[in-house]
């Protein structure tokens, strides 16, 4: 199968291709895709160096499923137009109140998948982690309410 990250070059694009490198998927092809300033330059992945291509030129039916790893601005001017060529998997807020794109967390809501029409929504890093450790408390106790606070660092 072949994939491709756009946001390839800042954080959370390397940190995506880092996950992707230690899986098990089968990928045939990793397209990595940033802003003209990161275009041209190479990024190591499974012993190969991949090129990043540039977003104004990159040709979205390469890939069968795209990480949008580049924020809210990117999403909206990007994935709708791209969603028609390949599925969208987006890591900004953007889609995630939308009512008719799915927020996903694989291990606790993957029948939600099966709603998509091109375009998948996930949680923030914070939500992610925390989901996955009250969906089997919820499954068991019914959890009514959660309070929480989150504090990041910024660099």
């Amino acid at each position: 199968m072949n994939f491709a990250i756009i946001g390839a070059s800042g954080n959370v694009g390397r940190k995506t291709i880092e996950i992707l490198e230690k899986s098990e998927l089968s990928i045939t092809n990793l397209y990595l895709v940033a802003s003209k300033k990161s275009a041209g330059k190479k990024i190591l992945f499974k012993k190969k160096e991949i090129e990043i291509e540039n977003l104004d030129d990159y040709d979205f039916s390469k890939a069968q499923i795209t990480f949008f790893a580049a924020g809210s601005e990117l999403a909206k001017k990007w994935a709708v137009k791209a969603s028609d060529k390949t599925i969208i998997i987006d890591n900004s807020s953007y889609f995630r109140m939308e009512k008719n794109i799915p927020l996903v967390v694989a291990e606790v809501n993957p029948e939600d998948l099966k709603l998509h029409k091109n375009i998948i929504a996930n949680p923030n890093c914070s939500t992610m982690q925390m989901v996955l450790v009250l969906k089997p408390l919820h499954d068991v106790y019914k959890i009514k309410r959660v309070v929480v606070s989150t504090y990041q660092a910024v660099s």
